[in-house]
């Protein structure tokens, strides 16, 4: 069985901490793996060891940093099936889903290399004669990345990708639950010629490990994807040194669905929207609105396509639509909302239940409730499961504003024929993103950003990157 140890200053090193943590296959139960539970001191090891490098690798030329990504990828490539098999497996992701988010991430790394020559200041006309104004755009300094455990690896990648090409140093806390993939990364990375400090990996705890990296005046900005709990706890620990954030934390998507949609297509993209990785994702679709006039014929086509999505063992069942949820918790979790749901009067039409076909494991079966009321939870808080409630209305204002009748503001779709009524959602939805006649999934070159308690900030394209820089105005008199 494999351990893992702590990835610091270009070397893996032994925690002083004798306790471990174990990596189970959501599918199986088994273990797969071990990690060393990282202590405070580990945290601040690898904090100092970012801060010492980060002076050299800012005085890079960004055209060389971006090498360093470029090989990155490259590595990542080389090692795609072992990567995909071990992401499958120590989280239950579907090995075709698990070869995406594997390709992606290299993907990723490529697309912030070409950050190298585009990152711009500004000239600004004086007031004064004899005197420009110039705004420059320099690292903030040592960069932390919390990593969640449902796409972990991409995760890494937008903090890493993101910080070393605007000049930052790194350190990542990959999740407890999660770790094996990014801390393989960490091995290959050893072979590429990575300055000794530029990037480093400390496992542990939230309460141990991310509160110090997180308390550190060290840190210059701390980036966490994660729970709306967890980003509370970022905030009340950065606000020690004023320490900037970025939160991409919970969401619940909404979908509106038009009487003028296509069908077929609004069907299609929210199941999509749903189940993929078993809907334990921050943008998967969580409630949908029904015009009432379709309302019947909509939920019939849904739950035919529900009823038919696939359940199986993450890394056997090569065509599987999803598979085992991560954890007990999540499983346990999931199931007191439905039996919640259905005390509150919701109607389940396909699952609400663990299926029988499997004796291991944490798998639930994709779930469609319907009879369900605004003010129920399962309609109000995040599920982060394959269970999707269905509501009816009359007109697109009142659908709006049942959409935006939420602590989230993530992610929300709309389906619809009509211009009109696509433009007058697009501009009155209170999210970050929203998707038109498609399922809920990002661009690497967009901007993936809450607003309201899903987070602050954001990550990908231009504006994610300039997350990791300070802007620095110089007013520049001559004679």
């Amino acid at each position: 069985m494999k351990h893992y140890k702590q990835y610091i200053n270009g070397q893996f090193v032994d925690s002083k901490a004798t306790e471990v943590i174990e990596i189970l296959n959501p599918c199986t139960e088994e273990v797969l793996s071990t990690i060393s539970t990282g202590t405070v001191e580990d945290a601040n090891n690898a904090l100092e060891a970012a801060q010492a490098a980060q002076p050299v690798w800012e005085a890079l030329p960004a055209i060389q940093r971006a090498a360093f990504l470029h090989k990155m990828a490259d590595v990542i490539r080389e090692n795609r099936v072992f990567l995909a098999e071990t992401l499958s497996k120590e989280q239950a992701k579907v090995i075709g889903l698990a070869q995406v988010e594997i390709d992606v991430t290299a993907d990723y790394f490529d697309y912030n290399a070409g950050w190298a020559r585009r990152i711009e200041g500004e000239i600004i006309q004086s007031d004064r004669a004899k005197e420009h104004i110039y705004l420059h755009k320099v690292p903030i300094g040592v960069a932390v990345g919390i990593c969640p455990w449902n796409f972990p690896f991409f995760v890494m990648a937008r903090k890493v990708a993101a910080s070393l090409i605007t000049g930052n140093t790194c350190v990542i806390k990959p999740s407890s639950e999660a770790p094996n993939t990014i801390m393989e990364f960490a091995d290959f990375i050893q072979n590429i010629d990575l300055p000794k400090g530029v990037l480093n990996f400390v496992c542990g705890s939230g309460r141990t490990v991310g509160n110090a990296l997180s308390k550190s005046p060290i840190t210059g900005i701390i980036s966490l994807t994660g729970s709306v709990g967890a980003g509370q706890k970022i905030i009340e620990a950065a606000a020690e040194n004023i320490t900037k954030v970025s939160l991409e934390l919970g969401g619940k998507a909404p979908a509106i669905v038009c009487a003028d949609a296509n069908l077929e297509l609004a069907v299609n993209a929210v199941v999509s929207s749903k189940v993929i990785f078993s809907g334990q994702v921050c943008n998967c679709a969580e409630r949908v609105y029904v015009e009432d006039s379709i309302y019947d014929e909509f939920v019939e086509k849904l739950t035919k396509k529900m009823s038919e999505v696939t359940v199986e063992d993450a890394l056997t069942g090569v065509n599987a639509d999803m598979s085992s949820l991560v954890s007990k918790s999540q499983i346990d979790k999931i199931s007191e909302m439905v039996e919640f749901a259905k005390k509150e009067g919701a109607e389940v039409l396909v699952g609400g239940k663990r299926p029988e076909k499997f004796s291991k494991g944490y798998f639930y079966e994709p779930t469609l409730l319907t009879n369900c009321t605004q003010n129920m939870q399962v309609v109000q808080e995040e599920v982060f499961g394959p269970v999707l409630p269905v509501m009816k209305f009359t007109t697109l204002d009142e659908a709006i504003a049942l959409a935006n009748d939420c602590q989230y503001g993530l992610t929300s779709s709309i389906f619809s024929e009509n211009y009109n009524n696509i433009m007058h959602a697009t501009n009155s939805l209170q999210f970050g993103e929203t998707y038109v006649n498609r399922e809920h999934f990002e661009a690497i070159q967009g901007f993936h950003a809450g607003w309201k308690k899903s987070g602050v900030g954001g990550a990908d394209g231009k504006h994610g990157m300039e997350e990791y820089l300070h802007t620095r105005v110089v007013y520049a008199k001559y004679y």
